[in-house]
C-alpha cells in the first residue's frame, strides 16, 4: 500500500515565507529555518522550500537562507525557485537539498531534466508544473504563474517523466490559497497519467482536505501551507486524522 507524505510548503519572498491567493496578495507569515525546524518537529515527512520570485527577479535561489534551514532539518529539503541550468542544482544541493525542484527552466530547456538526472540522479530532480484550467484541460505556466505557455500540463507530466524527473509538484493555479480544497480532477488525471509520485498543491484549507487527495486520488504527497502556518493544524493532528481514517501514512 502506498504511504502518504505530508510536505509543509514554505513560499519564500525577500526572505521571509509569504502566503497568498491564486499567486497573488502575499502576506509574510515567518522566517524560513525557524518554521522548518517547527514543521519537523510536528513530524512532517519533508519540507518544501519555493523562492517565488527567483525566476521572475532572473536570480538564483537565495543560498545563504537554503543553508540556514537546511542546518536546522533531518527529514529531507526540496528547493525550488530560480534553478537555471545545472550548476544551480549543484549549488542548490550543495546548500543543504535533497531535491531541487525546477520548473520554467524544464519547459524551456527540457533536456535539462536529463542532464541533472544523469549527473545527480533521478530522485534528486522534481518537475515543478504550475497549472491553471482552459476550458476541458489545464494550461502549464511558468515565471511563478505569470507567463502562460502553450502545454498541456498532462501532456507535459508525461514528458518530464520520460525524461527523467523523479517527481511531480503539482500545483493548481485555481486553487491556490483559496482553501477551499485541491484541484481533485487535475490531480487526479495527472496522478494517473504518471508512474511516479505526484505532489498534490494548491488549495488546502482543512485536514478534511488532505483526506479527499488521498482517499479520491493517486496522490502520494500532499502539499500544505496555509493550515500549518497559521496555527489552525498541526502537522501531527494530521497525521493521527489520516490514520484514523484508514490512510496510510508514512
Amino acid at each position: 500500500m502506498l504511504a502518504r507524505r505530508i510536505i509543509p510548503c514554505l513560499d519564500v519572498k525577500d526572505g521571509k515565507v509569504v502566503k497568498g491567493i491564486k499567486f497573488k496578495n502575499l502576506k509574510d507569515v515567518g522566517h524560513p529555518p525557524v518554521l522548518a525546524a517547527e514543521y519537523e518537529r510536528q513530524g512532517a515527512h519533508e519540507v518544501t522550500f519555493l523562492d517565488i520570485s527567483a525566476t521572475q527577479e532572473a536570480r538564483q535561489t537565495t543560498l545563504r537562507i537554503v543553508e540556514e534551514t537546511a542546518e536546522k532539518l533531518f527529514v529531507p529539503l526540496t528547493v525550488g525557485g530560480g534553478i537555471r541550468n545545472r550548476d544551480d542544482m549543484r549549488e542548490a544541493l550543495n546548500a543543504g537539498a535533497d531535491k531541487v525542484s525546477v520548473n520554467s527552466a524544464a519547459v524551456y530547456s527540457p533536456e535539462l531534466i536529463s542532464v541533472c538526472a544523469e549527473d545527480f540522479g533521478r530522485q534528486c530532480v522534481v518537475v515543478a508544473i504550475d497549472a491553471k484550467r482552459d476550458g476541458d484541460s489545464w494550461t502549464v505556466y511558468t515565471h511563478g504563474g505569470n507567463k502562460a505557455t502553450e502545454l498541456d500540463a498532462v501532456e507535459w507530466a508525461k514528458r518530464v517523466q520520460d525524461l527523467g524527473a523523479g517527481e511531480i509538484l503539482l500545483t493548481s493555479m485555481d486553487a491556490d490559497g483559496t482553501k477551499d480544497g485541491y484541484d481533485l480532477e487535475l490531480t487526479g488525471i495527472i496522478a494517473d497519467e504518471v508512474t511516479i509520485p505526484v505532489i498534490a498543491s494548491g488549495g488546502c484549507g482543512s485536514i478534511e482536505h488532505i483526506f479527499e487527495v488521498f482517499s479520491q486520488t493517486n496522490a502520494s504527497a500532499a502539499l500544505a501551507a496555509s493550515i500549518f502556518h497559521y496555527g489552525e493544524h498541526t502537522v501531527a493532528e494530521v497525521k493521527e486524522y489520516l490514520k484514523d481514517k484508514g490512510v496510510h501514512v508514512r
